[in-house]
Formats: C-alpha cells, structure tokens, sequence
C-alpha cells in the first residue's frame, strides 16, 4: 500500500488551510498514494483562537475534506477542532480531534493524553479523548495518536492489540534543545513497542520560511518519519513542507512479531 505524508505549515485562515489540504492530497494521489497523512492543527495552527473555529464531524471544514478524499478516490487523515465541554460558568473547551476520511473510511480520534508539560497546560483549553481508534483501508489497519500520545507505548500497544499493523502519529511538536531528537527517538520507539510501521507527520518548521514563533505555541518542527517495526528509519523529511511516500509491507509487522513477539510475551501488572 503506497502512502504518503504531507508535512504542511498551517496558519490562522481555515480556507488556506483547507487550500493546503486539497493540493497536498491531490499531489499525493497523483504519486500513487492510497492514503495521505496530514499532521495536528491542520485545521489551523496552534498560537490562534480554537473557539471560533471548532466545529462538528459534520460542519463545514470536515464535510469539505471530506469531498476532496471522495472527489480523489483517497484516504485522508488531518487534525482539526471540534467543540468540546461548557462548564457551568460558561467556559468552553475545543476537542483535539483526528478526522480519517475517505472511500470505506470514516473515524475519528479524540486526543487522550493532553500536553501538561514544559510549562505549557493543554487541558485548560482542551478535553482528553478516552478511547484509542483503529481504522482500515486498502487490508491493512490503521491506529491513530496525536502529538504528545507519542511519549506513552500503552496506546500504540493498544492499538496493537486491536489489530492495528501501522501507527499514524499526527504531530506539532514543540520546538526547543533536543526536541527534533525526541521526535524521532519516540516514533522509533513506539514502533519498536508495538511492532508496527509509524508514520509520524509533523507540522513543518515554520522557521523554515522565515515566519516568527507565537510565543510558546507548538508549530512545528518538521522531521515526519516512516518507521519499521524494527525501528529503522525509512524515510525523513527535514524542517520544511514537503510530501513524503513511503510503500507499506504489512510482511515486515508479521515478521517483527514472529522474530520479536514483545505483544505475546509481555506482562500485565
């Protein structure tokens, strides 16, 4: 199955946005790819209001990357908002949501485990998923994360245990020392945890094209990485936008889990 990653720079305005989305998606159909990958905050970056924005499944964002996926004959994943909890003062919150669309294709992932660290607190503004999701297209099954997801092996192995051959991380890392590093380091590690293929598609640097950080907001550090089950890198980007195939061999999961069987010989405590 022929794949591709579409590592994007997102800004505040949805139909640039949504712009992207479609020549990106259109580039990958037109390179071969069943499925194209695009990364968080596809919706609109981060260091923007998400309130304004944050819709339903069913609204108007989502129903027109919907249509490009149906129009093109492929699937698409990307991450947008949709409308979370009201407390009872009246303050809102947006969900950090996966949308995966496409002939035969329809779910969507809520992100489960929120960035509460270096000094940042995505749960005051967002609500945590609580189930892991798993799709399939083209006979192979897919399981989703988001972002900071990366840092915890019980989801991929999750996903793993429901059948999920390849692990989709959609991402917008935050920037700083070490943390391209890290990036690669948990798509390797994760991958070798469960013993699936990762692809893991981050948000470009905007750096890259000379557009200035917003403060402490994750945009991007670019690197998205096609992973083995065995951890090797098969492919990277570097920290501008670019489209990345990559041909998937679900032989190589069977073969790690035959060679390495971490899922059968672990144990629970």
């Amino acid at each position: 199955m022929r794949v591709a990653l579409a590592q994007i720079i997102t800004g505040r305005d949805l139909a640039g946005n949504l712009a992207l989305v479609e020549d990106y998606a259109r580039q990958a159909k037109g390179g071969g790819a069943e499925l194209v990958v695009f990364p968080e905050a596809a919706m609109r970056a981060f260091g923007n209001s998400l309130l304004d924005i944050a819709e339903p499944l069913d609204g108007p964002w989502a129903s027109r990357v919907r249509a490009i996926a149906a129009e093109l004959g492929i699937v698409i994943v990307a991450g947008m908002f949709t409308p979370g909890s009201v407390s009872e003062g009246g303050a809102r919150k947006v969900r950090n949501t996966l949308l995966a669309t496409g002939p035969g294709v329809e779910a969507s992932y809520d992100k489960i485990h929120l960035f509460d660290a270096f000094g940042f607190a995505e749960s005051d503004t967002v609500d945590a998923g609580t189930e892991p999701v798993t799709f399939e297209a083209g006979g192979v099954r897919f399981g989703l994360a988001t972002c900071y997801d990366i840092r915890f092996p019980d989801l991929f192995t999750e996903n793993a245990d429901r059948g999920a051959q390849v692990n989709i991380v959609c991402a917008s890392w935050g920037s700083g020392p070490g943390k391209v590093e890290q990036w690669k380091l948990l798509a390797r590690a994760r991958a070798v945890d469960s013993t699936t293929l990762v692809l893991a598609c981050g948000q470009g640097d905007p750096a890259s094209h000379g557009i200035p950080a917003k403060g402490a907001a994750p945009t991007g550090v670019g690197h998205s990485v096609v992973v083995s089950p065995f951890g090797d890198v098969l492919d990277e980007l570097d920290g501008g936008p670019g489209l990345l195939f990559a041909e998937l061999d679900t032989a190589v999961v069977k073969e790690a889990r035959t060679k390495l069987p971490v899922l059968a010989n672990r144990h629970r405590f």
